[in-house]
């Protein structure tokens, strides 16, 4: 058997926009699924069988989902996988608003025998909740987990803790009494619950502080499932709230997973700040080992609180991946490399299509970039932060309401754009826009444009991003001065990272297509 030579799991595991994991383990193979908000497909499935590398493997959220008109970091928040007796089970938030006072939230349970699929159809469970999970008692009852949301509560957050129901999976729903089992503690808005059972006691693994710099993971523990739970008196497990200078930030919202070998990890959220301010990538996954007291409390295996970057790998036999992260797309096959996403709608041959023209992705024209409906836009997860991306499109607008090329996209109100379009007096040319937390803006550029394809190329640098064209002449120029992109980010935004791809408007309605030829994205030394 070949052994581990990889000592180290280096986090993040999963970079990039990959949110709220929840880890599972089915015999020898382990499973991360992450929160994706408005993104499509739904819900990735992450595989290893060592902890340290991991591949993109399936989604599971990919025909029946409804969210044109969820507004920007609504739809799927933190779903949880469970495993039981041959069957997959997963729980999630389908959240058609989300500002105070009130949450607006669906949460729903699909079963599946393979972890590839076929899932079965979401069932309803409850609504008004969100941050639900499952847990398989040994007496073989199941209990579901949510976040308590109470408008009453004065200020804004109305977290009041954490609440539980029996589900019976003959009838298909929830039943009995709604049991409260935990108040959360000082550090409050208390969410992301998941139970679990070791050595007689329920442990109880929560989020606290929110999903910022002050996040938190939180344990407390009962003998009876219902409570009363007791709090690590160390509480909290682990946080990186005290020291601005970590290099993982935002630690918090994690889940438990035991190896085949007995050892202990938690996979938990984090980000990487930009110059220690701003979250571009988004939150991502990272992995920490974890091992039990004499006295039953859960602690970093590293020591103290603080997550690690390098963590000592599970003694399991290596299993590396073929690379699979596609960073150059020539567009050759029949479908959608599964690196790419669209925004709340499915790609399909209505408005994509990698037939039409051979060798071309081709986009008809949709709605703005500010639409919650129908953006035609595809696009893949920032994962570092230095890198360069590239696309060479080929586009005959007749109009200014006629746009295709190159997009840097947070959401609705925070973006950079480059793109061609046709000017009155120049023809074709091309032209950047940007929207800075809600302020739009379109720069003064127009440059025209000669020949039939356009090469558009940005290059980020940290909190920068500098942008250039090739024409016909083939010659790399600059479109302008760097741009700050430092409002592509987590802080004061919502929940997903940046995403970088390509899109294409026709807001006259006449669905107008832009061929790409390519896109290709480039880690760089930063």
């Amino acid at each position: 058997m070949k052994t581990n030579t990889l000592l180290t799991i280096q986090n993040p595991i999963l970079k990039g926009f990959n949110p709220d994991p929840c880890i599972v383990r089915a015999e020898e193979d382990f499973y991360i699924i992450t929160s994706t908000f408005e993104w499509y497909p739904g819900i990735p499935v992450y595989h290893s069988r060592d902890l340290v590398n991991w591949r993109h493997l399936t989604n599971v959220l990919t025909h029946h989902i409804h969210f044109e008109g969820n507004p920007d970091s609504a739809s799927v928040w933190a779903p949880a996988l469970s495993y039981r007796d041959g069957l997959f089970y997963l729980v999630y938030t389908d959240v058609k608003r989300s500002k105070y006072p009130f949450k607006d939230a669906h949460n729903y349970v699909v079963t599946a025998e393979d972890i590839t699929g076929p899932w079965s159809e979401p069932v309803f469970l409850n609504s008004g909740n969100f941050d639900p999970s499952l847990f398989h008692d040994e007496d073989g009852r199941k209990w579901f987990l949510n976040v308590h949301w109470d408008y009453r509560i004065e200020g804004r957050n109305k977290s009041a803790g954490i609440v539980m129901q029996e589900y019976s999976v003959d009838a298909k729903k929830l039943i009995g009494p709604i049991h409260h089992i935990f108040d959360g503690t000082d550090l409050r808005k208390t969410e992301a619950p998941h139970i679990y059972k070791h050595n007689g006691w329920y442990y109880l693994v929560t989020a606290e502080g929110g999903t910022g710099s002050t996040h938190a993971v939180t344990v407390a523990r009962a003998k009876d499932i219902t409570g009363p739970y007791e709090v690590d008196p160390l509480n909290p497990m682990m946080t990186s709230a005290h020291d601005e200078s970590l290099p993982l930030q935002k630690a918090g919202h994690a889940s438990l997973v035991e190896t085949q070998t007995g050892e202990w990890f938690i996979a938990h959220l984090c980000s990487r700040p930009v110059h220690g301010k701003y979250s571009i990538l988004g939150r991502e996954t990272a992995l920490q080992r974890v091992h039990w007291t004499d006295d039953g409390w859960l602690r970093l295996a590293s020591g103290g609180r603080e997550a690690q970057v390098e963590v000592q790998a599970p003694n399991l036999p290596a299993h590396p991946f073929e690379p699979d992260e596609n960073q150059h797309d020539d567009f050759d096959e029949e479908a959608l490399h599964p690196v790419w996403n669209t925004l709340r709608i499915a790609p399909d041959d209505s408005w994509c299509s990698l037939l039409e023209k051979p060798g071309y992705l081709s986009i008809k024209g949709g709605e703005s970039l500010h639409s919650l409906h129908h953006q035609h836009l595809i696009a893949r997860r920032q994962q570092h932060v230095c890198c360069e991306v590239e696309t060479a499109v080929e586009f005959e607008p007749d109009s200014f309401l006629q746009m295709a090329g190159l997009v840097l996209y947070y959401n609705t109100d925070n973006y950079v754009y480059t793109f061609i379009s046709h000017d009155e007096e120049k023809g074709k040319c091309l032209s950047v826009m940007k929207c800075v937390w809600g302020e739009f803006e379109k720069l003064d550029i127009c440059l025209p444009l000669a020949g039939e394809q356009t090469k558009i190329k940005a290059s980020i640098q940290s909190d920068q991003v500098f942008l250039f064209y090739a024409d016909d002449t083939g010659e790399w120029k600059e479109v302008s001065d760097s741009i700050s992109i430092a409002h592509l980010s987590d802080e004061g935004n919502g929940f997903t990272g940046n995403f970088v791809g390509m899109c294409v408007q026709d807001m006259r309605g006449t669905a107008i297509a832009a061929d790409f030829d390519y896109f290709l994205y480039k880690e760089l030394n930063g």
